[in-house]
């Protein structure tokens, strides 16, 4: 039975310091019972060592299977994207962004359908409701909400948080949290298309992801 042994420590009689197997000398397995493992050295270097147990074997500390997303989509898995007209000047650029980022991953041009709603409030509803019928892989979510001096921007962000959140939890369909949260205009056209690069493409990007992830999921 072969041993991990590098990453066996335990303390030594001689010096009761944490020691590893290898400045120890030569292990013996004395008995090997379910998972534990009982051993005994060969002395070296005036070290006697206490018997340890819990090591567990190298086959029983790797993974059976691990599993995630693709980076390109599958062929005909179609996706939705909600975009919310309000502050249209950053989510138009957020949009294309995001489908464009669909496109150079792998999906159609007519497999991207886009549902246009009036602010980041109403987004949870209807991706909730394209993410119910089962004709999607993901849906992707973009708002942008710019702070002002009033408590609307909490009780919007925390609204469309939350909701857009219960809307994958609640379907098992991957919805994408795509809504901007900034302090000002200039932090938002930073990131859709300016200095920061567009945000939408990472949202294409994390519904393609989980999309591909989801079905293997599915399959297991």
């Amino acid at each position: 039975m072969a041993l991990l042994s590098q990453n066996i420590t335990f303390s030594c009689t001689s010096t009761k310091r944490p020691v590893s197997v290898s400045s120890c000398g030569s292990l013996r397995v004395s008995k090997v019972a379910s998972n534990n493992v009982f051993l005994k050295t060969v002395p070296s270097k005036g070290y006697v060592m206490n018997s340890i147990s819990h090591v567990t074997s190298k086959s029983k500390m790797v993974a059976k299977a691990s599993y995630s997303g693709n980076i390109t989509s599958t062929a005909g898995v179609k996706y939705a994207i909600v975009v919310a007209q309000f502050n249209s000047l950053i989510t138009k650029a957020l949009l294309e962004g995001c489908k464009e980022s669909f496109v150079f991953r792998g999906v159609a041009e007519n497999d991207i359908d886009v549902f246009s709603v009036p602010g980041s409030f109403e987004l949870p509803v209807i991706a909730k409701t394209l993410a119910s019928s089962g004709k999607y892989g993901a849906v992707v979510c973009i708002g942008a909400v710019i702070k002002g001096a009033t408590s609307h921007y909490d009780a919007v962000v925390g609204a469309s948080t939350n909701g857009i959140m219960n809307a994958g939890v609640n379907t098992g369909v991957p919805v994408v949290f795509g809504v901007l949260t900034c302090e000002n205009l200039e932090q938002a056209l930073d990131r859709a298309g300016g200095k920061l690069g567009n945000k939408g493409a990472e949202f294409a990007a994390v519904a393609v992801e989980m999309a591909s992830l989801v079905e293997k999921v599915k399959k297991l």
